[in-house]
């Protein structure tokens, strides 16, 4: 697992996924990660202060590698907007990545939903590496409009990974819903791994998807497999 990204998400994957294979297994167990935690202060020295997308990538090969050399058979990068590094780096790596967007993807169709929200960060909100694999599975995104977008982020960035979360923020995300569903969408995607930090799924008027819960069970459920 690459993490750091931020350490808040983190270590909430770290414990929903030994949750979910004790649950499964039983017992005390516990499942047998390979961590690589990165800084995220150099991360966003790289993305957001030099815009360096080549050094924000090679970092993450670089965490990948660890990985690989650590012994894990597949990899997860416990962050939405990273796995927009995953075309370049995967073909340099001997074992695959276990993508967040396709596991969530798979999620949608299976409750029948032909168009989301998608929240997160910018590059999330605004690239095409999630908008892109959802189309695939035949599912049209909407993304909240430039204000909002700029909240969402800002929210993420300021806050969030800080681990703050405030019921004024959490207001403020159910009104940025709130929109997407008013502009058609029929349920909307947690897709900052901090998001289902802040709301919880019975706060949400429409179906919601939890980017973090839905890569930790896929997770498990391959590791098991394996």
């Amino acid at each position: 697992m690459i993490g750091g990204l931020s350490w808040v998400s983190t270590a909430a994957y770290y414990q929903r996924l030994n949750e979910i294979a004790q649950d499964i297994v039983g017992g005390v167990t516990s499942a047998h990660i390979i961590l690589e935690s990165v800084n995220r202060e150099s991360y966003v020295e790289f993305v957001i202060r030099q815009k360096n997308e080549d050094a924000a990538c090679e970092m993450i090969l670089s965490a990948a590698r660890a990985v690989e050399a650590g012994g894990a058979e597949f990899i997860v990068i416990s962050c939405n907007d990273v796995h927009r590094f995953v075309p370049k780096v995967a073909p340099h790596l001997s074992i695959p990545f276990l993508h967040i967007a396709e596991v969530t993807a798979q999620a949608i169709e299976q409750h029948n939903l032909k168009t989301v929200g998608l929240l997160g960060v910018m590059k999330t909100m605004e690239g095409d590496f999630y908008q892109g694999i959802l189309s695939e599975h035949g599912i049209d995104t909407l993304v909240p409009n430039a204000d909002e977008r700029d909240y969402v982020h800002g929210k993420i960035m300021d806050e969030m990974v800080a681990n703050i979360f405030t019921d004024e923020t959490k207001a403020g995300y159910l009104d940025v819903i709130a929109s997407l569903h008013q502009r058609g969408a029929e349920g909307v995607i947690l897709g900052c791994t901090e998001i289902p930090l802040l709301l919880d799924a019975d706060e949400i008027p429409i179906p919601s998807f939890s980017t973090t819960e839905l890569h930790c069970q896929a997770t498990i459920a391959r590791a098991i497999k394996d």
